[in-house]
């Protein structure tokens, strides 16, 4: 197994994106700790790892965006585990859209404190025991939107963009000390969240949801949705020993959108 006695706490990892991470993880027998702010979701994936594979799962509830609350989950993952994480996943993050001229600053700001800030405030605290172990694994979820822009998602962009500044910078930082930091940067998956994106479009243009979608599906040469799957199977990858020359990258899993 891949990752047979490495720890792994994954932000927003109570569905979606984070919750296939985990569920890949587990299955390489890594021990789980799953951190969201609604204890409900955490708590049903925890049991799910737990009963599928045997792991050791944490649920944890934790706003990132809150220094303190980010302390409080390492704290807990310490308790449990013995140790800090081997391989922090920083996934937790929100998407909205408007037009600048309609981005007010509580809007602007919460892009920026859960997508960037966050990631910060967790990378910071996992950090100093991976430094002194010599051995970790940082892996941050920005977006296509991280490597170009689009209308109305100003925030979210800046957000990402500034996501995978801090990957590089971090990488290149820890590269000697047995530390690998690297960004995942899907297009469209199949989500509640581009869900939600396909309703927003909907209720914006009159289109119907059918006609929503085919619009998404249009932008990627594949014609489709990426599926959480293909996505963990990357973050399986940058978390093993396979992947231990693979660092300060951000790397596109959108089927041809951006071809950079």
């Amino acid at each position: 197994m891949k990752l047979r006695n490495r720890i792994a706490l994954i932000t927003g990892g109570g569905r979606g994106i984070g919750r296939a991470i985990a569920l890949a993880f587990a299955g390489e027998g890594a021990q789980v700790a799953v951190a969201a702010r609604t204890l409900s979701q955490v708590d049903g994936v925890a049991r799910e790892l737990a009963d599928q594979f045997q792991v050791s799962a944490l649920p944890v509830v934790c706003d990132v965006s809150d220094v303190d609350s980010v302390g409080r989950m390492f704290a807990g993952v310490r308790e449990r585990f013995g140790r800090s994480p081997d391989i922090m996943v920083n996934n937790a993050g929100i998407a909205e859209s408007a037009p600048i001229a309609r981005t007010d600053d509580e809007f602007w700001h919460r892009h920026i404190s859960i997508n960037l800030s966050g990631s910060f405030y967790c990378t910071r605290a996992a950090l100093p025991e991976m430094i002194e172990r010599g051995w970790g694994r940082i892996i941050n979820m920005a977006s296509i939107a991280g490597k170009t822009g689009a209308p109305y998602i100003a925030a979210y962009s800046a957000s990402k963009h500034g996501l995978i500044g801090l990957t590089r910078s971090c990488a290149v930082e820890v590269a000697a000390k047995g530390i690998t930091v690297n960004a995942i940067c899907p297009g469209y998956v199949d989500t509640e969240m581009t869900t939600r994106g396909v309703e927003n479009i909907t209720r914006k243009t009159g289109r119907t949801e059918g006609e929503a979608m085919a619009t998404l599906l249009k932008m990627t040469p594949q014609n489709r949705l990426i599926t959480s799957e293909e996505v963990a199977a990357l973050a399986v990858l940058l978390a093993s020993e396979d992947g231990r020359g693979i660092n300060g990258q951000a790397i596109s899993i959108d089927g041809g959108t951006v071809l950079s």
